[in-house]
């Protein structure tokens, strides 16, 4: 009996952590991006436009092209960036 508790808190502890994962490790492997390719931090859940795309695309980037920054106005004019 005294090793139920500790044993009930390791198998919550267990449990809790492995519902905070929201990607799949597959994914990062079939596509080599990191999880902060897709999602707007690497520990959120929310899609950024790349993980939006894999998304509706059936989890392929094939064909995603990551839109260009624009370049602000004094880079653009002096002419870099």
């Amino acid at each position: 009996m005294k090793f139920a508790i500790p044993a009930f808190v390791l198998l919550l502890g267990i449990f809790a952590s492995s519902t905070l994962s929201f990607g799949k490790p597959e994914y990062t492997k079939k596509e080599k991006k990191g999880c902060a390719y897709c999602h707007v931090t690497a520990k959120s859940k929310d899609l950024n436009e790349a993980g939006q795309y894999y998304k509706d695309h059936e989890h392929s980037l094939k064909g995603y092209e990551p839109k260009q920054k624009e370049k602000s106005n004094t880079q653009a004019q002096a002419g870099t960036g």
